[in-house]
């Protein structure tokens, strides 16, 4: 899928954090980002071929490859054929979405990883009717008439937080300095710097789920490959350990949590300078009411950033662990629980919101009334 281009290029804005040459390109303008971007597809082409080459062994150790590539003879084609298509298919994938950011409407990776999440609605929902009994006493494996409601005002409440979080903002008065030529007066306007409350978006809940792949495999593998000989209070502590960091146990999802609350602030410190914002406002002749222009600005910068994104993690955490919580209890499977929450409906939440704003500019830009509004008399809502 478009994942291996994703990950590139998150890893790139990581490092460009860290890589002053990197931090120069971006400052250069249309000619740096067009080389970052080159290197984020060189990026992309080794990261198919090493998630390739991961699913691919992933096939071969649960026998989901037909017997006659398991030969000495053709295991070599099947690993080559298979890592080309596998490769050609995201780089197709990462193509179409460049090409929808240019002659398009919004991001195009966001639109095709909304799109593929769109698209797993309807078996969703294929088997949450096959699961459905709408008697008061359901039987076992179906979710009866209290359970419907609860996922239908769950979905709703969920969908309803999802939008106010995203769009929600701390709002910070900001004043411009008032210049004086001859007797006319510039400037002096006041106006708010917009803070995002949740300023990360969806990142720290990829980061975090990313990250918890790896104890529950490595554990699991553990559990499983434990000689007989083993002393009994190690294969214990083994199956302890594998049996509580799966998805939905107390364990995983406290660490879930806490990782959760660290990537929040460390996307946030990635993205936001409390510092550079403070330059910009100062060199533009604006301030914060009350702060002189420079450190003070960017104290107090720094300080409600940290405020707004504890409350967006806190936010974050309860949307990532909604749907396991949801399918261990109430024992309704993932693939139904997970529109609960979790990162897929942030995505198509935020792209959703982002695609409507880029119509109404685009409507509003080309003189049509846009979505609130009447229309107008004459063609498409344009006044005659």
């Amino acid at each position: 899928g478009i994942m291996p281009y994703i990950t590139a290029a998150i890893i790139f804005q990581l490092l460009q954090t860290a890589i002053p040459r990197l931090q120069e390109l971006k400052k250069e303008g249309a000619s740096g980002q067009q080389k970052i971007t080159e290197w984020t597809r060189y990026t992309t082409v080794g990261m198919c071929l090493v998630q390739g080459f991961m699913w691919m062994k992933f096939m071969l150790a649960n026998n989901m490859v037909r017997e006659e590539f398991l030969t000495a003879g053709t295991l070599l084609v099947f690993y080559v054929s298979g890592l080309t298509a596998l490769t050609a298919g995201s780089m197709f994938l990462m193509w179409l979405g460049e090409q929808i950011d240019k002659y398009g409407i919004g991001n195009g990776v966001s639109l095709i990883l909304t799109a593929g999440i769109i698209a797993q609605m309807p078996n969703a929902i294929t088997d949450l009717s096959n699961r459905t009994d709408l008697s008061l006493q359901a039987g076992e494996g179906q979710i009866g008439i209290v359970g419907i409601l609860f996922l239908a005002i769950a979905f709703i409440i969920v969908v309803a937080g999802s939008i106010l979080i995203t769009l929600a903002q701390r709002r910070i008065p900001i004043q411009q300095a008032r210049h004086t030529r001859g007797r006319k007066a510039y400037g002096g306007q006041r106006h708010y710097l917009p803070l995002r409350v949740n300023h990360a978006g969806v990142m720290p809940i990829i980061f975090a789920s990313s990250l918890l792949i790896f104890p529950s495999a490595f554990f699991g593998y553990l559990a499983s490959s434990v000689s007989v000989d083993a002393p009994t209070w190690w294969v214990s502590t083994l199956d302890f350990l594998n049996i509580n960091f799966q998805m939905g146990e107390y364990p995983y999802i406290v660490l879930e949590i806490l990782l959760i609350y660290f990537f929040s602030y460390f996307w946030t410190t990635v993205v936001f300078s409390p510092e550079d914002m403070a330059q910009q406002l100062r060199e533009n002749g604006s301030f914060i009411p009350g702060l002189r222009p420079g450190p003070r600005t960017a104290e107090y910068l720094e300080t409600v950033v940290e405020r707004v994104t504890y409350v967006g993690a806190g936010f974050l955490a309860i949307i990532a662990v909604i749907p396991s919580m949801v399918s261990k209890y109430m024992e309704i499977p993932l693939n139904i629980s997970s529109f609960l929450g979790g990162t897929g409906l942030l995505i198509v939440v935020s792209v959703g919101l982002d695609l409507l704003q880029r119509i109404e500019a685009n409507l509003v830009m080309r003189n049509y009334s846009g979505f609130m509004s009447g229309a107008e008399p004459g063609r498409g809502g344009r006044p005659t």
